[in-house]
């Protein structure tokens, strides 16, 4: 049974409109965090972040980064064998292109449209449809240093700092000096921004975000990727230059005979067949690791966010780094239970919204990096202050509050968190909403340079399969903005850095090479991956694919 306080009797100690006494402040009006009894950062993130504790991480056994610690569900995917074998696609058909991007997201899509711009020919296959990704759940907005106040220095301690000092310095560097012409670049592909005051011309809205120094993010509503990612998708599906591939999941990456990148190995999920896709340069966009459910945790990831990218790279022999480091978006959805892992962004604690126990305290600053705040959570639900509904537990969210200081903010302000409270069955501006921390982002990944590539020749990797940028903790909006500024870096080069001759031959011997390596060091060969769906999708690409009967299939060029 859930240790906690029972719903019913939180909700008689929940006053909408009344300041919440301060847990162990004696009731005074300071922010939680800056009474001396509470846990300091380092003690609550070791005591209750899942990042933590004697179970969070193993050594890996093989590959380039044998030894080093790796999340245990993580491990398993990375130390798989592969998918397919040589048999499997014998006969199938080859297509060859200058650039290859895997992955329909926002960091893929601005790969696509910079390599395309500077002449390249382009196929983009993504696994679900494009657009189909992470990016256009990001609601609260992305981070750019354009305010008079604000500057990229300040926009790099800050970064800097909450990755806890293990973001790359040089990245980070790139990232925020990128910021201004990124949001530039937005603009003149038609993206909307808040304006201030709602006036038709007028300067960018700035809003501060949780462990930033400024007032740095900048968003449209609510639903900032859903309008980022609209005037992405339409500029690729309007570029000649970019052939899209819907419905078209890598499940292999291609080698030549110098261990180089040299394409990849496609299955159309609708076809049923594979295409060997030779390429002079490969950038792989594939987003995260949520449907891992990692730790056992709920996600707000999209449905495909299954770590395809890092296992297909690491198989290739791509160094990796922070593998044991996720973010847990304090605010996901707790009750109703078929709803958990979604997603109240930050935008609605950036507004004001506060958190509130079972007891009736506000306990933690709601605008401290993301780990202190899911860790604070975490730590009131395993010392019995949670709230209990039905299986789950969490604490409260008052936008109730919220709406009564500022009237009409949730219909005008927070579109998809009005939307989220219907689905939940209840109305935002009376009832507070359950909230428990959700498995949001990977920190870490595929190690990269400044124009996203990887010490495999060919290879490179933009978003949140790369790592470097984040170090252990990632600020809210630094995400879109990584996206973009890699993406288009990635890109450039891809396109300019492979005008030589194709490789000679490409093939998979990069995987007899690993399956070796696989049973040398006792792992079973049976376990495979990437998984390419979540468990509960009952998905087998063998049975999909026929490759238990030999089956082969069709052409599939052109498939939009």
């Amino acid at each position: 049974m859930l240790a906690g306080i029972p719903y019913d009797e939180a909700r008689q100690r929940y006053r909408p409109g009344m300041t919440p006494a301060v847990r162990g402040a004696g009731g005074s009006n300071a922010a939680p965090d800056d009474d001396p009894g509470n846990d300091p950062t380092d003690a609550l993130l070791k005591g209750f972040h899942p990042d933590h504790g004697p179970d969070a991480r193993v050594p890996l056994a093989i590959g380039v980064n044998r030894g080093e610690p790796c999340q245990p569900d993580l491990a398993r995917q990375l130390q798989a064998n592969a998918l397919i074998d040589d048999v499997d696609i014998a006969g199938a058909q080859l297509v060859t292109t200058d650039v290859l991007v895997i992955g329909g997201g926002g960091g893929g899509c601005a790969a696509a449209l910079t390599a395309a711009k500077e002449g390249a020919r382009v196929i983009l296959a993504t696994k679900l449809r494009l657009g189909d990704s992470n990016t256009v759940m990001a609601e609260g907005g992305i981070q750019a240093a354009v305010g008079e106040d604000d500057s990229p220095q300040l926009h790099f301690e800050d970064t800097l700092r909450a990755g806890h000092f293990r973001g790359d310095p040089e990245l980070v560097a790139q990232m925020v000096m990128d910021g201004p012409d990124v949001i530039r670049w937005l603009i003149r592909l038609g993206m909307t921004f808040d304006q201030e005051d709602d006036r038709p011309i007028g300067n960018l809205l700035r809003k501060k975000p949780g462990g930033a120094s400024a007032a740095r993010i900048l968003s449209y509503r609510d639903y900032t990727g859903l309008e980022l990612m609209r005037v992405l998708r339409e500029a690729v599906d309007l570029d000649p230059g970019i052939e899209v591939w819907n419905r078209c999941p890598a499940v292999e990456l291609l080698s030549d005979e110098r261990g180089n990148c040299a394409g990849a190995v496609i299955y159309n999920l609708e076809w049923r067949t594979f295409v060997l896709v030779r390429a002079r340069a490969v950038i792989v966009a594939t987003g995260g690791a949520g449907r891992l459910h990692l730790n056992a945790f709920p996600t707000s990831n999209h449905y495909g966010a299954t770590a395809d990218g890092l296992v297909l790279a690491y198989r290739m022999g791509a160094r990796l780094r922070e593998l044991d480091s996720f973010q847990y978006h304090p605010t996901g959805i707790a009750y109703p239970e078929h709803l958990a892992g979604g997603l109240i962004s930050e935008a609605a604690r950036s507004a004001g919204a506060k958190l509130i126990n079972g007891e009736g305290e506000r306990f933690v600053d709601e605008l401290k990096p993301r780990d202190v705040v899911a860790s604070s959570i975490l730590r009131e639900c395993a010392q019995g202050r949670g709230i209990v509904r039905g299986q789950q537990v969490g604490v409260f969210l008052d936008t109730p509050t919220l709406e009564m200081a500022h009237p009409g903010i949730l219909a005008e302000r927070l579109v998809t968190l009005s939307h989220l409270a219907r689905r939940c069955g209840q109305d935002a501006a009376r009832e507070p909403f359950l909230v428990y921390p959700t498995l949001h982002y990977q920190n870490g990944g595929v190690a990269v340079g400044k124009d996203g590539a990887t010490n495999v020749g060919g290879l490179y990797c933009v978003g949140e399969v790369a790592g470097g940028i984040h170090g252990r903790n990632r600020l809210m909006g630094n995400a879109l903005l990584d996206i973009l500024s890699m993406g288009r870096r990635a890109g450039a080069s891809a396109a300019g850095s492979w005008h030589g001759a194709m490789a000679s031959r490409a093939g998979i011997g990069h995987v007899h090479a690993w399956q070796r390596e696989l049973t040398l060091a006792g792992l079973p060969l049976h376990v495979k991956a990437p998984m390419l769906f979540p468990g509960y999708a009952n998905f087998d690409l063998r049975v999909d694919a026929g490759l238990h009967s030999g089956a082969r299939g069709r052409v599939v060029r052109g498939v939009r």
